[in-house]
């Protein structure tokens, strides 16, 4: 049969959803192009360049990228700063390849972006996953703890280097200052995955960035919460402990060879927003931020709006429903949010200047009319959760060399417990898996696999868990 080559679907889809007058509350940090100026937003088919006289090069920058990498380096107090155009998962991939050689110990947060296995595997280095804090009520996963890395260290003395995931992805941030300090007396290179933190620099009521507490390699995700383009991202290299050299090889590597003007060009700008952001705009934000919480608080009595640690993060709860329902009632009315879970849906806020305006009130009014017709129930319990192991950390049961060319095969999820998994399956967002090939699947990982199930959430990976069956070695 023959396809019409005629259509256009992700076009068509994309003007579909603007057709929605939608309200982003997600990334990307420029909120459907509304903190783009007119004159750059609609120049970016016309910024679609190439490595051009005067254009300079990503890739051996000498000129205009070079000078927009010295902006950057200046704005954050880096010793060296990188644009990427393939997002934050090659600025940690990057970074662990040059910090780790074949066989190296690796302690990594467990709630970990994907791409940090990912790395740690094309390293062949070995993870040793430290295990994360969870909230009071048992259903929100938080950092690592002083605790925790300083007895998994007894453990694994020789680390060559840990990765840390600061804020997490809900906002949440902790005392990773006397972590780094912990580490660095032991010479283990400290790479922080800042993703949801390029804003940190503004300083209080922001929490402080890992970069000026003392992280080695800090990577940002500038396009989720920066007005940049879907991939554009930072690396900051924050100490002597990193071979630059190494770092740009490898970038040079994963990269595309045939980077995205656009994409650095968004980056550009968006350094610039928040370098040139002013005291009373940073004030005149935390003030509208203010605003629309208590406004959302008074859209339903059945509503619960919860601050993190980031005021550009909001958590919303309501009785009697889980996140994946209160997040498709939000989306009736064009409000789309980042992430839902079993518990809660993410708001990510704007960061906006004085030029622009963001629909707050509309946002409010649409949440409202969502809610009108939902009753308040009882508080809906759900399961509590805690660490995944008694101890503080946790390894593979088998090594990235044992695992080439093994044997898989398919088992029930209620005879999975004590098997190995052999596939990453990891809720999406936020990307963080739940189960990590070589790992052994314990009976609380059962149980989380279940509740996303339960829940439809989208879950990558090669699995069938809607079947009941996951991917094990044999």
């Amino acid at each position: 049969m023959k396809v019409d080559q005629s259509k256009t679907p992700l076009l068509d889809a994309i003007r579909t959803h603007r057709e929605k007058e939608p309200i982003s509350f997600h990334v990307p940090g420029h909120k459907n192009g509304l903190l783009i100026d007119e004159e750059n937003a609609s120049a970016f088919y016309r910024n679609d360049l190439t490595e051009l006289s005067g254009l300079d090069d990503l890739h051996d920058p000498k000129e205009a990228v070079l000078e927009a990498e010295g902006l950057l380096s200046d704005y954050y107090g880096s010793e060296r700063s990188f644009l990427l155009v393939n997002g934050s998962t090659v600025g940690n991939m990057a970074a662990i390849l040059a910090a780790c050689s074949r066989g190296d110990i690796v302690l990594v947060q467990r709630n970990c972006h994907k791409s940090v296995l990912n790395g740690i595997k094309l390293a062949k280095a070995e993870p040793v996953l430290v295990e994360t804090e969870w909230d009071a009520d048992g259903r929100m996963p938080l950092g690592v703890s002083l605790e925790a890395v300083r007895e998994t260290l007894k453990a694994y003395p020789h680390a060559k280097a840990c990765v840390l995931t600061y804020p997490t992805y809900y906002g949440h941030t902790y005392d990773i200052e006397s972590i780094m300090e912990e580490l660095h007396r032991h010479d283990v290179t400290c790479i922080i995955d800042e993703a949801h933190g390029p804003h940190f620099k503004l300083g209080s009521p922001f929490p402080r960035s890992a970069l000026d507490m003392g992280g080695d390699i800090v990577i940002h995700s500038a396009h989720k919460m920066l007005p940049a383009m879907t991939m554009g991202s930072y690396l900051h290299i924050g100490s002597d402990r990193v071979n630059q050299q190494k770092v740009q090889e490898y970038l040079s590597m994963l990269q595309s060879s045939s980077p995205s003007y656009p994409i650095m060009a968004s980056l550009d700008y968006a350094r610039s927003y928040i370098g040139t952001l002013t005291e009373d705009e940073r004030k005149r934000n935390i003030e509208g931020v203010l605003h629309f919480v208590q406004a959302l608080k008074q859209a339903h009595a059945g509503l619960g709006v919860i601050r993190t640690h980031d005021p550009l993060k909001l958590l919303l709860r309501f009785k009697g429903k889980s996140g994946y329902e209160l997040q498709a009632l939000l989306e009736s009315k064009g409000i789309f949010t980042e992430l839902a879970d079993p518990y809660y849906v993410l708001m990510i806020l704007p960061l906006v200047k004085d030029r622009f305006s963001f629909p707050f009130e509309e946002a409010v009014a649409r949440v409202a009319e969502a809610l009108e017709h939902e009753p308040v129930q009882e508080e809906w319990p759900g399961k509590r959760y805690e660490r995944l192991t008694d101890k503080f950390y946790s390894f593979l049961s088998l090594d990235y060399e044992q695992m080439e060319g093994k044997e898989e095969t398919w088992v029930c999820m209620d005879e999975a417990e004590g098997q190995i998994a052999s596939q990453m399956v990891t809720p999406y967002p936020p990307g963080i898996p739940l189960l990590i090939p070589g790992e052994m699947i314990s009976k609380k990982i059962i149980l989380r696999l279940q509740e996303y199930v339960n829940n439809k959430a989208n879950i990558q990976g090669y699995h069938r868990l809607g079947e009941g069956y996951v991917r094990v070695y044999r």
